[in-house]
Order: structure tokens, then sequence, then C-alpha cells
């Protein structure tokens, strides 16, 4: 008899029903071992050796573990395919050693659960890779390290208040929250103007806009109402004629297949998602769903991956359902090829791709949960839209020329308009209409030529303000991480978690909101640790991880090099001054509104008063019309206090 072990009893079912009675499949229930929740666990003295204990009912789990290994010819470790997973084997042989030390111990790796995956992993067994399981021990006493020695000092410096922790990807992310909303606060919105122009053929009356783009050679800059209509009474009584029609086709390709964090984004933004939610439910899809005729499958490939490597065989599937489903005009002359966007990517996965093309969305939905319909057609989606031709659009661009008696002026206006001409990829994957861009981009403009005289109808003044960067969704913060390389596929979800669940962080609907205690915690840490939680350091610890991954480093020498000046910098923190605790957050978060102080200045955007309010950064000047007026700024700074 051989042994298989993988992590899950579903991945464990998943398999039983493709191996023969030859083979028995058990799981180990994930990590069998683990360090000790409640002590260090590491012996820095000793080369940071890990000290790992059964994890809370693995005493049981060993047991059938070892009856199981007893009685095998063969034993096959057959868990994920990443960092964690190689670890996760490693774990498992170790403590089965004594049973195993006359019989081969042999590692399989797929990266799909189906038969044909299943056999192929089978007939090219390998061995275990320590590089990656160095890598995952040297993350985890990392991550310890930082966690239970950082941790207390924040607990002395905050009295008060429990669950507070510090660590060290957590405390970056949280950081980059912070710093994010107090930049919003402190943003200080500058008016300025744009000027519309509506025109129309002599003999169409079609209308379009155009936005006025240059004023000589220099573009406009118009910073008050003032300034545009002193524009607008220069063009009184103005001629106007079409003076360049540029056209073009703007071909538009689709997007990648998803990897870990474009699947968490969409689930988010699309699903309305949390990162865990997305992760949790591919899982499901992944381990494997019961369906007629097949038995226990798993519907798409391995969910933690920073790659967008589709496998030919893939590639190839997909066309064919291209062409049975929309014809053969939309397949590229050859399967694209996407490159890896991530700043270091992982080992080397195939995207999250539907295990098999052919099963389609509507053919398994009364099999799946509504979630897990959802998010697999969503996979299905954006795998097959990955695979066809670019949408295209036609593009005409016209500037517009304006002139009193015969002599030109120095006004010149431009039209964009943007025709969809072929559907491309966007008959698969719905998105936005057009891309993002212009706002008059969206209109279409009837035939013109050079030279055409216009007709104009109106000009049209409008204000804006400059505005603020947007507050973090969940989406945005783990594409932020991914940019900064910061964490790993595997850890986006857990790190937006740990930041909402320790109230450092409040979750409104979509945005991530710097909770009062998030302000706090994130000054201290980084006031007493300004290298340890530095985004730049950070993401030079993850390069060095990828770096033992590959063989290319010792993990002993890169915790060596770390935790010198990491224990000094501990050390000094020690001392640092209590900090006051907020107070408990209540159960509405938004902070009561105070009533407006008069100031006795005068809005520069409008005219009306500006009054004095607060919010939960400061006091600040806005206007008494907001709404309709959007206008803040600093107050003045106080006099000097003078000597009675």
């Amino acid at each position: 008899m051989k042994l298989v072990i993988v992590e899950s009893p579903t991945k464990a079912k998943a398999l039983r029903g493709f191996l023969g009675s030859g083979y028995r499949v058990v799981a180990s229930m994930g990590h069998i071992r683990d360090l000790p929740p409640k002590d260090l666990g590491v012996d820095v003295a000793h080369d940071f050796q890990p000290h790992y204990r059964l994890r809370a009912g693995g005493r049981k789990v060993l047991g059938q573990l070892r009856q199981a290994a007893s009685g095998a010819a063969i034993l096959y470790l057959a868990t994920d395919p990443d960092r964690e997973g190689e670890a996760i084997a490693w774990h498992v042989a170790q403590v089965l050693c004594r049973e195993c030390q006359d019989k081969p111990v042999l590692r399989i790796s797929f990266h799909e659960i189906t038969p044909a995956a299943i056999h192929a992993a089978l007939a090219a067994p390998g061995e275990l890779d320590m590089d990656l399981v160095n890598a995952q021990q040297a993350r985890r006493v990392l991550d310890r390290l930082v966690g239970y020695q950082v941790s207390p000092v924040l607990w002395r410096a905050i009295k008060g208040r429990k669950g507070l922790s510090a660590g060290r990807v957590q405390t970056v992310a949280l950081r980059l929250v912070v710093e994010r909303d107090r930049a919003i606060a402190a943003f200080v919105p500058e008016e300025y103007w744009t000027l519309d122009a509506e025109f129309s053929k002599v003999d169409d009356d079609r209308r379009f806009r155009a936005r006025l783009v240059r004023i000589g050679k220099a573009k406009p800059d118009l910073r008050t109402q003032a300034d545009a209509q002193a524009i607008i009474d220069d063009l009184a009584g103005a001629d106007y004629r079409v003076l360049h029609v540029k056209q073009r086709t703007q071909p538009r390709r689709p997007y990648p297949p998803y990897i870990t964090s474009t699947l968490q984004q969409d689930g988010s933004n699309r699903l309305g998602w949390p990162a865990a939610k997305t992760m949790r439910v591919a899982q499901q899809l992944y381990e494997g769903v019961t369906l007629p005729d097949e038995g226990t499958v798993g519907l798409i490939t391995y969910m933690r991956t920073d790659s967008t490597f589709v496998a030919e065989s893939a590639q190839q599937e997909a066309r064919e359902v291209i062409e049975r489903f929309w014809g053969h005009d939309y397949l590229p002359a050859a399967p694209p090829q996407y490159k890896t966007r991530a700043k270091v990517a992982q080992e080397a996965h195939e995207a999250i791709r539907p295990t098999s093309s052919w099963r389609l969305p509507r053919d398994l939905r009364e099999h799946l949960t509504t979630d897990q319909a959802r998010l697999y057609e969503l996979i299905w989606r954006r795998f097959i839209a990955s695979q066809m031709k670019p949408a295209v659009y036609h593009v005409t661009t016209v500037d517009i020329a304006s002139a009193r008696d015969g002599a030109d002026l120095p006004y010149l206006f431009r039209a964009t308009g943007r025709e969809l001409l072929f559907p491309g990829f966007l008959k698969a994957y719905e998105t936005e209409a057009q891309p993002a861009g212009d706002e008059l981009a969206d209109q279409t403009l009837p035939p013109l030529v050079e030279g055409e005289p216009l007709v104009l109808h109106g000009l049209f003044p409008a204000q804006r303000f400059t505005q603020p960067p947007a507050h973090f969704s969940e989406a945005s913060l783990i594409q932020e991480l991914e940019r900064l390389g910061i964490g790993r596929p595997s850890t986006y979800a857990g790190i937006v978690r740990t930041i909402v669940d320790r109230g450092y962080v409040d979750r409104q609907k979509k945005t991530l909101l710097a909770a009062e205690l998030g302000f706090v915690v994130c000054d201290f840490l980084v006031a007493g640790f300004p290298d340890l939680f530095a985004v730049p350091f950070t993401a030079q610890m993850e390069d060095q991880l990828d770096d033992i991954a590959r063989g290319q480093r010792s993990w002993v020498d890169m915790l060596r090099e770390f935790y010198g000046p990491f224990a000094q910098a501990v050390e000094q923190a020690q001392g640092a001054a209590p900090v006051a605790a907020p107070p408990a957050a209540r159960t509405k978060r938004r902070a009561r509104r105070v009533a407006a102080a008069p100031t006795g200045a005068v809005c520069p955007a409008c005219g009306s008063d500006l009054v004095e309010r607060r919010s939960k950064y400061g006091v600040f000047w806005g206007c008494a019309s907001y709404p309709k007026c959007k206008h803040t700024q600093k107050p003045p700074p106080s006099p000097p206090a003078t000597t009675p």
C-alpha cells in the first residue's frame, strides 16, 4: 500500500476518487507542528534554532499518520506547491522519521487537483526542497522575533488596551493606511477652472463638446472665475473652424489571468468581499467540489501565486472554447503571453485559471454554493478573456481654432470621441465600456473635415478643485503592498484582517480608515523602530527571503544580520515614555459633528463665510456653503503670547 499525505480532508477526498485501491490518502490538518503559542520558541544563542511543538489536536493526527505510515511501502508528501506547503511536508517527514527509516519518502507537487495532474505528479516524484523549507522557517522565526519582542514594548507604552500587537509586515501595512489618511487630512484643495465649448456642424444639429487646451503655446492656467470670464469675454463674436482631424484605431489588450493579488482586488471591487473571504472560497474551488459523473474534482488551479504563466494545454483548450462560443474572429494568431508584474515573483506557479475551460459557469451553478458560483464565474471569464483578441476602438481627435474678423485668436479647443469597433475580450469579461481617460471622450463626434466652420452653442466655465489621494480600500492596499514588494500572495488577506481585528483600522464598506488607536500605535512603533518598520527595509527583507528560497543565501546568516541591530533597537525602546491610549472605540465610529464656529474670513473660492471645524486630525477652516463648495484650508497661526 502507498500512502499519500495532504493538508485537508477535502483535498484527501478528491485524491481518493482519482487513486485506486493501492493508495491510502490521509490529511495532516494543516501544520502538524509550529512554534509554541506562549513562548518565543527560538534559541537565539544557537543559530536561531526553532523549538517546534505539536499544534492543538496534533497528537491525535500524529497517531493517525503513524498508524497509516507503518503499513505503507512508500510515502508521498502531496502538500501545496509553495513554501508553506513544503514546510508542512517537511514537518510531517520529521515527526514520522521513525516509521519511515526503511521506506522511500517522496515529494509530489501539482497545481491543480485533477486526475491527469495527480497521475503526472506520481509518475515524476522528487525530494523535499530544503531551500523552500528554510525560507519558510526564516519568515516564521523572523515574524516571531518581531512580534514577541516588540509587542511587549508596545504593551508597556500603551497601557489599558488589550490585544495590542506589532508585526513585521502588519505594522508597515498600518503605516501605509495612517500616512495616507494624514495626507488626505493635510491636503488643501487648490481651485482651478476649465472652459468647455459646445459645437455643432452648420448643417447638423448633433452637438458635441470640446475643451480649451491651449492659449497660444501654453496650457490654460485658469485659477479663478475671473480668469475664465476674461477668456469668455475675449471670445465674444468669435468664429470657429476645424483645424485638424486625427483618426486612429486604439487596441485595448485583455487583462492577464488572475494572480492572488488581482483576484483579491476583484473580489473586493466586483463582489464586495474581504480578501479573506475571497481566499476561503477559492480554497474550496481548488480543493474540490463534487460533480455528477466526476466525483470530487478541483475546479481551479492553486490560488496562491504571483505568476501569470499559463500551461500550453490550458491555452489550447481555452482557444477551443472561444472559437466554439464567439467564433474564429476572436482568436489571436498565437496565445497571448503575459509578463509577471510582481516585484519579485515567487516559485514558478501557473496563474489562477479553471482546471478545464469546458466547465462552463452556467453548467456548474446548481452544484456550487452561491459564493462558489460567483467566484468561479469571475475566474473563468477572466481567464477566457485573457486568451482573446484585444478590443479595438476608433478614436477621433479634433482641434478647433477660434478667430475674429479673419485673424486667429490664441484659444484652441479639442474634442475627442471614441467608438467601439470590435469588442474582442469584452465579450467574455465585462468591464467599463471604454478605457479611463478624458471625461469628454465618451461622446460620438459627427464627421468633420479640416477647415469646416462650426456653430458655437455656448461656453461653459466650471469650477474645480484638486483632489486628495483616495483612502485605501482593501483592494488598493493589497495592490500597494504588491507594488512595494511587501508580503507575498499567501499573506495579503491575513495582513488586512489583522490590522482590522486589532482595532487599528476601521472598515467602512470598502474603505479602510485608520482608527485613533491605529494612529497611536503606528506613531509609537515608527518612532521607536524607524528602520524596522520602514517600507524599503521590509521590502528588502522579502527579497532576502526570496534569495533563501532560491538557494542563494543562508537563512541563519540572514537572521544573524537582522538580529544585532534589531536587539539594540528593542533595548533602546524599552525606556520609551508611555503614551496615552485613546478611549475604546464607540459602537458608531464616526466622530460626533461639532458645531462650526465663525471665523470672520471669506471663502476665496465662492465668497461665502469661512467657518472653523474640527476633525479627528485637528482644526481646519472650511466653507460654510459645504457641500456646494468644498474649499478647505489650514487656519492661520495663532499670534505669539504677550506678557501682561
